[in-house]
């Protein structure tokens, strides 16, 4: 990991974005991949449960920024890009649980899908069972099946978009501008739904690196 840690960094729940750099590409992208499966190897062979309590409250310590440095330019389709995108999730969960929650449950008001379930939060889902569930599914990947979390994850993603687009529906006459913000979030989480269940299909092939 990084030599040297910062604050954590706040990280807006509509902004999924790469951070800039200049080193060289290939070097960066063998960093990324390699901290990666060192991160999930270190995981899986400990039997001591708080390595794992490490790794799933690092940003909280470190910040967002310490693991962007390694993986923030990863490819979508890849380990190192998965494991981003999930850090960015629970990031956005910890950074605002009444919002998060608050779409969470509109999503699954208006959704007719599975998604809620397949997430596994309860209903009705508040603060602390959004923040709590960000915790489970992260700790899903490193002592559980690494696919399951990475599709409890796009779910969650998919149901939070769900939200965000319903109440951006009631709000585009009344306060455009908060109505573009939540259009434009969901959007997003829906892209990175969409990485994400690529990759837990990629997982269950054993193609994903």
């Amino acid at each position: 990991m990084a030599d040297d840690f910062h604050r954590p960094a706040f990280f807006g729940g509509d902004e999924f974005e790469a951070f800039a750099g200049g080193e060289d590409p290939a070097k960066v992208m063998r960093a990324a991949h390699e901290s990666a499966h060192a991160l999930l190897a270190r995981a899986k062979s400990s039997d001591d449960p708080a390595v794992v309590d490490r790794l799933v409250g690092y940003t909280d310590e470190h910040g967002i920024d310490a693991l962007a440095e390694l993986w923030a330019r990863s490819a979508a389709h890849s380990l190192p890009g998965a494991l981003w995108r999930i850090y960015l999730v629970r990031v956005m969960i910890r950074q605002d649980p009444e919002g998060v929650a608050l779409l969470f449950q509109r999503g699954t008001e208006v959704l007719r899908t599975i998604d809620p379930v397949v997430a596994g939060a309860p209903s009705p889902a508040g603060p602390h069972e959004v923040t709590e569930l960000a915790d489970l599914i992260l700790r899903g990947l490193f002592e559980g099946d690494f696919a399951i979390a990475l599709e409890r994850a796009a779910a969650f993603c998919r149901v939070e978009a769900a939200g965000a687009s319903s109440i951006a529906d009631d709000q585009d006459a009344a306060s455009p501008e908060r109505a573009t913000e939540l259009t434009t979030r969901a959007l997003r989480l829906t892209t990175t739904a969409d990485e994400l269940a690529w990759c837990a299909r990629m997982s269950r092939a054993g193609t994903l690196d």
